[in-house]
């Protein structure tokens, strides 16, 4: 059963209700909770840190001679700003791709000053402005570095991604067979797996000690240190992945359709959520929450995040016409 996450008042009444599911884990298992701690859930672009770990695993980074920037932003959403564009670009030089080999479709920035700019000049939609085009380039940097056919690299029995659902459920501790795949937007497999085994996967990523698995340890150490040390190639200026990665005890990063991960250092413990109808606007009003709730003591990320998306909504003349409250209580798990 879900639970109310979020309620939007408007006039002093309850306007909508944003309903969800919210599980953390330690090294131990399960220690908070609310609604359902083992919902199956779509990864969408949270498992992008995940997917990017094979390319790592087999030094695909190193062997075309990658930057950090450039390795990090496999990991990312991005919304294709000017240095974005630049990394990618360098990205596809390196490893020796065109562009057209990219499944993902042409569209247009997800930054609205870049997309502004476009449209006045005339510009085209490119692949690499596809927010999924870092993670698309990273599988290709590890089919050309394993010599794995370029062709079909998006479909479920191709290696590369028999190799990405393998790394997630080792960092899951499932078993494979149990891993739903779909189809995301981009044109790669998507996986759907409890959001316990989600929450357990980004502890992993916090705390790779845990990582018994030598070269997917390495791997993991790199990609979440990449995010942290460029948080701006994960996401968006201003982005709530980016704005999160600047506090160097969390690994986060979120998807589609409401699904948000991160990992705690210091604390050794790992978040999954999910709103169930789908939105992100949320996401930085229940994360807060959730840290405050644990006593969270680096009050400075709580600050952003409460920044990001304060409790009082301004109309479009800036006057409150509303209010945002997290109602939930995590339960803790003994």
């Amino acid at each position: 059963m879900s639970e109310v996450l979020v309620n939007e008042y408007r006039g002093g009444y309850v306007e909508n209700v944003h309903y969800g599911h919210i599980c953390g884990v330690d090294a131990d298992g399960i220690r908070y909770g609310t609604g359902n701690v083992r919902h199956l859930t779509f990864l969408r672009s949270s498992g992008k840190p995940i997917q990017a770990l094979p390319a790592l695993i087999h030094g695909a980074d190193e062997a075309f001679g990658l930057s950090e920037k450039e390795t990090a932003i496999m990991s990312g959403s991005h919304w294709s700003e000017r240095f974005h564009v630049s990394e990618l670009e360098s990205m596809m030089a390196k490893i020796g791709v065109d562009e057209e080999q990219l499944v993902c479709s042409p569209t247009y920035p997800l930054n609205g000053a870049a997309r502004d700019e476009l449209f006045v000049s005339g510009s085209p939609k490119r692949r690499i402005y596809h927010n999924c085009s870092g993670k698309h380039l990273g599988i290709l940097s590890l089919c050309k570095h394993k010599g794995y056919d370029l062709q079909g690299y998006t479909d479920t029995d191709h290696p590369a991604q028999l190799e990405i659902a393998a790394t997630l459920a080792y960092l899951a501790a499932m078993p494979v067979e149990e891993v739903v795949t779909g189809v995301d937007g981009c044109g790669c497999p998507v996986f759907a797996i409890p959001l316990d085994r989600l929450a357990t996967a980004y502890l992993k990523l916090a705390l790779p000690e845990l990582i018994e698995d030598e070269s997917v340890r390495r791997a993991a150490i790199k990609i979440a240190g990449l995010m942290n040390r460029h948080p701006e190639m994960v996401s968006g200026s201003g982005q709530i992945c980016s704005i999160l990665l600047l506090d160097d005890n969390i690994v986060a990063k979120g998807g589609a359709k409401g699904v948000y991960c991160f990992g705690l250092r210091e604390e050794g413990l790992g978040f999954a959520l999910k709103v169930l109808d789908g939105s992100q606007e949320e996401w930085p009003l229940i994360i807060a929450s959730i840290l405050e709730q644990i006593g969270y003591s680096r009050q400075e990320t709580i600050d952003r995040l409460r920044a990001l998306a304060p409790a009082d909504m301004l109309n479009d003349n800036g006057i409150v016409a509303g209010r945002n409250e997290a109602v939930f209580k995590l339960q803790r798990y003994e």
